[in-house]
């Protein structure tokens, strides 16, 4: 099993980012929802989202942001 982040999409593929290295996957090899953050688990033939760490990963983004930009 391997864990990766959509970092960005170059054309047709997505730039994928496992372990601070990227690789292009082409996105017609992953889930049609993808969306540029999402948290992918790659296992066996298999490409799923992985919506809770996904979701935890947003949240921590933007509870630093708030802080970054307390008033």
């Amino acid at each position: 099993m391997r864990k990766g982040i959509i970092d960005r999409f170059e054309g047709e593929y997505a730039v994928i980012e496992f372990d601070g290295k990227t690789e292009d996957i082409l996105k017609s090899e992953l889930p049609a929802e993808i969306k540029t953050g999402d948290s992918l688990i790659f296992e066996d033939d298999k490409v799923i989202i992985d919506t809770e760490d996904t979701a935890s990963r947003k949240d921590e983004i933007v509870n630093l942001m708030d802080e970054l930009f307390e008033d």
